[in-house]
């Protein structure tokens, strides 16, 4: 495995782009052209209506970060690119899940929704849909776990984060 220069294989980088349509569409697109893999990617809008905050982790396998930089910063709406540290960021994802269960394993699956203090979103005959919010090592973890009892439908948001805030002045 290829470790990027935080020393993950991961980077998680924070583009603040004009809020102007097409300009996702172009960022994945650059993405797409030059064979660059996308591992997340999370787009909302920031508290300033003229920008939108976009979140991508890319796999350091499939390009250097310097070139995925290089590439982005030629994008006309991109108006700065910013890489989070992971030991200095705070990662969270979203996820709903829907998983089989029959009577008889419903307790063992609301254990695992008490250990991860995740939440009953809705419950059928044979199914109940869950969500957790976390870190995604926490979500994958709590995925992981939900498997064996049959995953119906699953849908995670992708990564958000925000750099840690300093401690000291």
């Amino acid at each position: 495995m290829i470790l990027g220069t935080s020393g993950t294989r991961f980077h998680t980088l924070v583009v603040r782009v004009e809020n102007k349509p097409g300009v996702l569409t172009r960022v994945a697109g650059l993405f797409a052209r030059r064979g660059f893999n996308i591992d997340s990617l999370a787009v909302a809008p920031t508290d300033d209506d003229r920008f939108s905050r976009i979140t991508i982790v890319v796999d350091a396998d499939s390009a250097p970060l310097d070139q995925v930089v290089k590439q982005l910063d030629k994008l006309i709406n991109v108006v700065d690119i910013r890489e989070l540290d992971p030991a200095n960021a705070v990662e969270r994802e979203l996820m709903l899940v829907t998983v089989s269960s029959p009577a008889g394993k419903r307790s063992e699956i609301m254990d695992l929704v008490r250990i991860f203090d995740a939440t009953v979103m809705n419950v059928g005959v044979d199914e109940m849909m869950l969500s957790l919010a976390g870190s995604p090592a926490r979500v994958d973890d709590f995925e992981q776990l939900l498997r064996p009892y049959g995953i119906v439908e699953i849908q995670r948001t992708g990564r958000v984060a925000l750099a840690k805030l300093r401690k000291t002045h």
